[in-house]
Order: C-alpha cells, then sequence, then structure tokens
C-alpha cells in the first residue's frame, strides 16, 4: 500500500453543526457530512440516495428485513413507491405479514413495553416485539381476510403461481393504504424469497389442510423474473434496510447472471452502482448481514466504481430522518 504525505490526510476540518444555519431536515443532512462518526455516514446516505433517485437510468431496490412494519415504517415506503422512487422490493414475509394486518385492521399494532411480565402477556395472547404489542387476535381477523381474499381470486383451490404474482394478487385486493396495496398499484413487485418463514405462509399451509386448498409457489421462478429485470436495467442500485435473505437476495443476482451467461470477469464490469445501508450488524463474525460493501464486491454484486456507504444506526431513527430529508432535497414535499 502506497504511503500517503501528511498534508493528504488533514484536507479538510470538521464543521460544527451551527444550528443558525439550518432550516430543515436537508440542511441538517448536509451538515453532518463535515461531522464525524455516524452522523457523517448519515449525510452522505442522503446525498448517494438523492443521486440514485435523480439518476433516471437506475433501477432501484430496497430490501426490507428487521420489524420495520410494526414499528411504523410502512407509510414512509409507500411514499417512496408514491413517488415512484422505489423500482422493487425484496422483503422477509414477516414485515409483509405486519402490512397486511395493519391493512386489515386499519392498524394492527400497539405502543407496548420491553418492561413487561412476557409470561402475562402469553395469557392474554399479546405477542411482544421489543416495545409493540400484536394482539393474536389480530392475527385471526388478518387470517379471515386472507382466505376470503383467496376464495374470490381463486375459486377452483388451486394456487400455483410465484409468490410475487401472489402478492400483487393481494395487494390489489386491499382498499386501505399499505405497502402491499401500494406496490400493486404501482406495479412495483414485491418478491419474498423466504415466503414460508412468516405467519403469511402458516396460514397458507393451513388453508391446504383445513380448506383444501392445492398451494405451491414457485419460488425459483422469482429468480428469473428478478435478473430479466436487473437485465432490462441500464444500472442499478439497493437501498438496503438491515440484512437477512432480503439483502443477499437481491446481491446474488449478479453472480447468477454472471454465471448464467458464462461472463469473464476481465471483459466486463457490472454490479450495483449505488448502495446505501442501515444495519446494526457487524462482519466479524463472518455473517451476510455484517458482511462491507466492499467485501460484496470481491463477489462481484456491486462495480467497483460504486458509490455505496453504510449506517450503523437503529433504522427507525435513520430511515425517517434519510427519506424526509431526501424528499425535501427532491422539492418532493
Amino acid at each position: 500500500m502506497a504511503k500517503t504525505h501528511k498534508d493528504g490526510y488533514l484536507i479538510r476540518k470538521i464543521s460544527p453543526i451551527d444550528i443558525k444555519k439550518i432550516h430543515d431536515i436537508d440542511d441538517l443532512l448536509n451538515s453532518l457530512k463535515f461531522c464525524g462518526f455516524q452522523g457523517r455516514n448519515l449525510g452522505n446516505a442522503a446525498e448517494i440516495l438523492y443521486q440514485m433517485f435523480k439518476d433516471e437510468k437506475c433501477l432501484t431496490i430496497l430490501t426490507l428485513s428487521g420489524a420495520m412494519i410494526p414499528a411504523g415504517m410502512g407509510m414512509l415506503i409507500c411514499e417512496l413507491i408514491d413517488h415512484k422512487l422505489i423500482d422493487v422490493i425484496v422483503s422477509t414475509g414477516a414485515n409483509i405479514t405486519h402490512d397486511f394486518i395493519d391493512a386489515t385492521l386499519n392498524g394492527g399494532h400497539y405502543l407496548g413495553s420491553d418492561n413487561v411480565d412476557d409470561d402475562d402477556l402469553f395469557q392474554h395472547r399479546i405477542n411482544r416485539i421489543y416495545d409493540v404489542f400484536l394482539p393474536e387476535d389480530n392475527y385471526d381477523t388478518a387470517e379471515s381476510k386472507l382466505l376470503e381474499i383467496i376464495r374470490n381470486r381463486f375459486p377452483d383451490k388451486k394456487i400455483k403461481i410465484t409468490p410475487s404474482e401472489f402478492l400483487h394478487i393481494v395487494g390489489t385486493a386491499i382498499e386501505e393504504r399499505s405497502v402491499l396495496s401500494t406496490a400493486a398499484k404501482n406495479e412495483i413487485p414485491i418478491f419474498v424469497p423466504a415466503i414460508s418463514d412468516s405467519e403469511f405462509a402458516l396460514d397458507l399451509v393451513k388453508f391446504t389442510e383445513k380448506e383444501g386448498y392445492d398451494i405451491d409457489f414457485y419460488v425459483l421462478k422469482d429468480i428469473k423474473k428478478f435478473a430479466e429485470i436487473i437485465r432490462n436495467a441500464e444500472s442499478c442500485g439497493t437501498f438496503i434496510i438491515g440484512g437477512g435473505v432480503p439483502r443477499n437476495w437481491a446481491q446474488q443476482i449478479y453472480p447468477y447472471i454472471e454465471n448464467i451467461e458464462k461472463l469473464k470477469r476481465k471483459d466486463y464490469e457490472f454490479g450495483y452502482k449505488y448502495s446505501v445501508r442501515i444495519h446494526t450488524a457487524i462482519e466479524k463474525d463472518g455473517g451476510l448481514s455484517g458482511c462491507t460493501l466492499s467485501e460484496s464486491k470481491s463477489w462481484g454484486k456491486y462495480s467497483l466504481d460504486a458509490k455505496y456507504v453504510s449506517i450503523w444506526c437503529d433504522a427507525t431513527i435513520a430511515l425517517p430522518i434519510l427519506i424526509y430529508g431526501v424528499l425535501q432535497k427532491l422539492n418532493l414535499i
């Protein structure tokens, strides 16, 4: 590694935040770019997200893990969809389940506490997601609504389609504003690679046992569908909330394309061109959720000249600030 001259390290001084010069969230995020630690990463994330959203040739993929919908982040995602800033969603099954519950009950989650008797909650059939409560009765109501939808849409009791097609059908049947309904209205595909890991899937399995349905999701076809979307895009970027299956599933598509088309790395360069990642995982244990975006370049998942930043922060803090600030910068609010 080449040595750097002393002056090469001391290029710009820290600029302390001047409250008198800050009039909105966009101003705050711009100021944070010249501070330190995760504040600077948040400011840089806003700039990269702005560039990604402004790039008309860039297809933007949102990956969603963690309990974002129960925590109240769903309408933020709807705003991104309605403003045509998100082109594809890759999510956990849990977030989609919670979104469906909220749509069915006009909000199905309650302010709770992490300092509570969980044994007592069990007796009351109240599920706890850290400091959010979800009554088991709400799962029951959502299950009945889901059964009603599939009875109307699949009278022959046979469901043999991809998960993304199924979620589009469910979204079109929902009148209330939600991620599912907003995505369906805007023709935004929702991919849920690990759909069997969700209450949503458990309901469907129950319907095969109790209601006589024949349900078989073609999960591998969704990989082909997503690959075709990526192939047809001039460039792509990711907006990663958390990690897990949604992040890896979205990122693995470039190695898949490389393998299927027998491309040689020295003859091309592709991969995601932008990425903003909000997470709390660390890379030290070798897990996917914590691996750096730079590490992902070694796999061909990101281009060598990609613009990216990671913010180590609870997404319920960083996500609303980022989205509000970037929407201000784009003059959308």
